[in-house]
């Protein structure tokens, strides 16, 4: 149940989108997110603002590639008691199972709407966590951070070196990025990227059924090269 506030919340988005509530099952946890129903809707609404800086209402969806990393965050890795930082969290899945599993966790995104849906799926979920305005194109943090986490942040070519400069001036020196992306040809260029700008990089596969059919997911580790 929400707690008094968070059911304000929740309504005040309500009375702002149509909202979807849906149950996944991600690894052996049980988790309830809310989205806008209809990112499509949203088209007819963005701030003049948005349209002439190309900013689309991405945020607003739950996107496969965050159930693969979510899962592998929970199965894979051990993330208890680190300081993560999500890149482009939209509304917040990566980010809301990081914290179930014991990180610390501050999930950003460039649009200040994603914030609160965040915030609530947070609630939802039994779990805290910190939110932030984030632009990766013009990081102002000065935290430095375990784990880094992006979940489909590779959609457009000019993002592959905006997230890797991202990712060096928020990672610890012994840090890992954990970077999650459906299989697009121009991804394939995001590996060789990283190694020329001194990381290392393991790429592990993960299937997702979508619509009755498997296909595959990357995941990409990145360290600093020693």
């Amino acid at each position: 149940m929400l707690h008094t506030s968070h059911q304000a919340l929740q309504e005040r988005l309500a009375s702002q989108y149509a909202l979807s509530q849906a149950t996944y099952f991600i690894g052996r946890h049980r988790f309830v997110f809310f989205s806008v129903a209809s990112s499509y809707d949203l088209l007819d609404t963005l701030p003049e603002e948005y349209i002439a800086a190309d900013i689309m209402p991405y945020w607003a969806e739950i996107w496969p590639a965050s159930f693969v990393l979510a899962e592998y965050l929970l199965e894979d890795c051990q993330i208890q008691g680190k300081q993560c930082l999500e890149l482009g969290a939209g509304v917040g899945v990566v980010s809301v199972v990081a914290a179930k599993a014991g990180a610390e966790v501050l999930a950003t995104d460039y649009v200040v709407e994603a914030l609160p849906f965040i915030e609530l799926n947070a609630h939802a979920n039994g779990v805290s966590l910190r939110t932030a305005r984030l632009d990766w194109n013009d990081i102002t943090l000065t935290e430095k951070f375990d784990v880094v986490l992006a979940a489909d942040v590779l959609y457009e070519r000019r993002n592959l070196i905006a997230v890797l400069a991202a990712i060096d001036k928020v990672l610890k020196p012994d840090g890992l990025a954990l970077i999650a992306t459906p299989r697009r040809e121009m991804c394939s260029q995001f590996p060789a990227l990283a190694i020329e700008n001194c990381f290392a990089v393991s790429h592990i596969i993960k299937p997702l059924c979508l619509l009755g059919r498997m296909q595959p997911m990357d995941i990409y580790e990145l360290t600093r090269k020693e």
